[in-house]
């Protein structure tokens, strides 16, 4: 991003703040439509109006979700009766799919029903498997047996099934919300308009503000409610939070706009790759006025506004190379007018910037911070455990570990109003940006930060293992008289790093996409959540493997007071630092 005046002039040269556009009129100028379809009257939708519905939905949502992934852990453990290991990569594993899934749900949104009609479609998925899931801890025959003294009967396969069948069904319906709704959100402000325009930069902020009002109650009240009054109430009500979110969301109905589907942006892109590999041997032309053009002002996706032609991988200008065999080969698939009236074929021709801005979003998922969506799979998983063996009581209360991520959100819940008030308008005046930080800035200050809070963690684990071995528990699987308010930093480094990464990375994808390709570009966003649990899983599987030979206990086993879970965070502490590196290095290059 550039400065204000260069993003108006930015937006001038896009055709997006002329009058033509009409933005001064009584129609929005960015293509959006009613729900009929009919061109939308700016007054009376969209706009703020339009997002407490949206930002509704989000909210519980997001509390039915934590309210499952926060204590997963636990019940894994506790009620399932698998090992630490085992509970750890079963969750990281299951929140790394619903960070695939957006894939399909982006795709369905962008070229064929819309983001309206997918997220309501998804949400029905998803609160079929809230529903299996509350089933499977209600009867008594979907759950093993509890412990008896030390013996604990393993879930029957069966009994897997039930419970897996409704976590993955959630995984599927949060594959249709998690890529639309912050862009549904988003499509509520007309880019036309420089007053609503302005507004967007801070509804990406009070998005993740809703988000982690969810999950603020989720890790605190839902957590205690699962470890105090049972399973069956700690996941009813989050599917009764589910019901809330798609009433909510139909709420809203009359107040929206809707940008039409565009077609599938996959298709797009194979046309560009197949058009370039078939002219490899071509030349591209110096003058890019001589490359393939649409007509003026026509898009390449109905609906869409047309892009500019960029200078960035030259090698796919190719596409738009018109060569003697285009002028002559006959029409195979469909065809596009050119300026001339000629009729190319759009597999053998093809005008990329559309599909180039998908290509560019995939080259930053490979430097963008994967390695700091680790810290999600981390907080549920390792944090919990390490809070398990810490000294949990006050007086005669006892915290339930996972309730800690609660500190996470309330630094998300402090940050955001902090970061959007105070920092923006006070970095500004030294940047001249209108968001203060650019995009990539910003999460690279969030990727530095998450580097402190694995080495805040690794810390009071070194101070939890000095009392272990001061007390003589290394043999006990007790908790230690440490208290578990020890974690609160780390928890609170983590939420601080998520308001700069995870929210720079959504205005990032969203301002970077054409707007029949946001749903997608959402998604590729998303993808780096699952990178990052997948990585995890295999991080962990890796460290049981190398620290387990020749019969050694390991870093974490499943007596925690036996092993070394400082040198595993040191590990991430270490890694990350590496990424750090890489990133800041692809960024200025």
């Amino acid at each position: 991003m550039g400065s204000q005046e260069e993003d108006q002039r930015s937006l001038l040269d896009d055709g997006l703040l002329s009058e033509e556009n009409g933005n001064n009129g009584p129609y929005t100028g960015d293509g959006s439509v009613d729900m009929h379809g009919n061109p939308v009257v700016k007054n009376g939708t969209g706009n703020w109006r339009a997002c407490p519905f949206i930002l509704g939905t989000e909210c519980c949502e997001r509390l039915a979700y934590y309210g499952i992934a926060t204590n997963l852990v636990t019940y894994l453990t506790k009620k399932l009766h698998e090992g630490n290991v085992s509970a750890a990569r079963n969750v990281t594993t299951w929140q790394g799919t619903c960070y695939i899934t957006p894939l399909i749900g982006a795709i369905l949104a962008d070229a064929y029903w819309g983001r309206y009609w997918t997220i309501a479609v998804f949400s029905t998925i998803y609160f079929i498997g809230m529903g299996t899931l509350t089933l499977s801890a209600s009867v008594p025959a979907f759950r093993p047996s509890s412990c008896v003294k030390s013996v604990c009967p393993e879930a029957n396969p069966a009994q897997y099934a039930i419970f897996f069948l409704g976590l993955y069904l959630i995984a599927l319906g949060t594959g249709g919300i998690k890529p639309c709704v912050s862009s549904f959100g988003a499509d509520q402000f007309d880019d036309t308009d420089p007053a609503e325009r302005a507004k967007k930069g801070s509804f990406f902020n009070w998005f993740y503000f809703s988000v982690n009002i969810g999950a603020l109650i989720s890790s605190s009240f839902l957590v205690w409610v699962q470890d105090n009054y049972g399973w069956a109430l700690g996941f009813g009500i989050p599917t009764l939070f589910m019901a809330l979110a798609i009433i909510s969301f139909f709420s809203g109905t009359t107040l929206y706009r809707f940008q039409k589907p565009g077609g599938s942006p996959i298709t797009r892109v194979c046309q560009v790759v197949v058009a370039s590999l078939h002219k490899w041997k071509l030349d591209v032309p110096h003058d890019s006025s001589l490359l393939y053009e649409l007509p003026e002002k026509t898009s390449a996706i109905e609906g869409s506004r047309k892009l500019q032609h960029t200078d960035e991988l030259k090698f796919l200008d190719k596409a738009a190379t018109v060569s003697d065999l285009d002028l002559k080969t006959e029409d195979l698939y469909h065809v596009c007018g050119t300026r001339d009236g000629s009729r190319y074929n759009d597999w053998l021709i093809h005008h990329p910037p559309a599909s180039l801005s998908t290509f560019d979003v995939i080259s930053v998922i490979i430097w963008v911070p994967v390695y700091d969506r680790i810290l999600v799979p981390i907080i549920s998983t390792m944090f919990v455990e390490q809070g398990m063996v810490l000294d949990t009581t006050i007086g005669s209360f006892t915290i339930p570990p996972a309730s800690l991520s609660t500190f996470d959100v309330i630094s998300v819940i402090i940050w955001v109003p902090v970061y959007d008030r105070i920092l923006v308008p006070i970095v500004r005046r030294f940047t001249g940006r209108e968001r203060g930080f650019s995009e990539l800035q910003r999460m690279g200050i969030g990727l530095f930060i998450s580097i402190l809070a694995m080495t805040a963690a690794a810390l009071v684990e070194i101070k939890r293992l000095d009392i272990v071995r001061a007390e003589h528990l290394e043999h006990q699987k007790v908790a230690v008289p440490l208290s578990i308010f020890w974690q609160i930093p780390q928890y609170f480094l983590v939420g601080a790093a998520e308001v700069f990464t995870f929210i720079g990375q959504l205005e990032f994808f969203y301002d970077q996409s054409p707007d029949a390709m946001r749903s997608l570009c959402s998604a590729l966003s998303l993808l780096t959540n699952a990178l990052g649990n997948y990585l995890s899983s295999l991080i962990l599987t890796i460290v049981t493997y190398i620290t387990t030979r020749g019969g050694k206990t390991g870093w974490i086993p499943d007596n925690l007071n036996e092993g070394h879970l400082d040198y595993f965070f040191w590990l991430l502490a270490g890694l990350s630092f590496l990424n750090l590196l890489v990133y800041a290095f692809c960024a200025v290059s």
